[in-house]
């Protein structure tokens, strides 16, 4: 698969990502709760964080499927 995600674009989905998977790692880490703002109020909907993997992994392998289907690319070397 071609390079289409960017330097920058991949720098902000690994953070978002990560924002994520803070958030579904709450309820095994409740420490982790105090330092995220409404954390406690995710209940049963902290396994929804678990889609940050997706975002790490396009930013990290520099690859998005839905950006090929598109026809995008914010690719700094096109």
């Amino acid at each position: 698969m071609t390079r289409n995600v960017g330097s920058i674009d991949a720098l902000l989905r690994i953070a978002a990502g990560t924002i994520l998977l803070a958030y579904a790692l709450t309820p095994v880490f409740p420490d982790l709760a105090v330092h995220l703002p409404g954390a406690n109020a995710l209940g049963g909907w902290a396994w929804l964080g678990w889609i940050g993997a997706v975002p790490i992994a396009t930013g990290i392998f520099g690859t998005c499927p839905a950006y090929s289907i598109l026809g995008i690319t914010t690719c700094d070397a096109v």
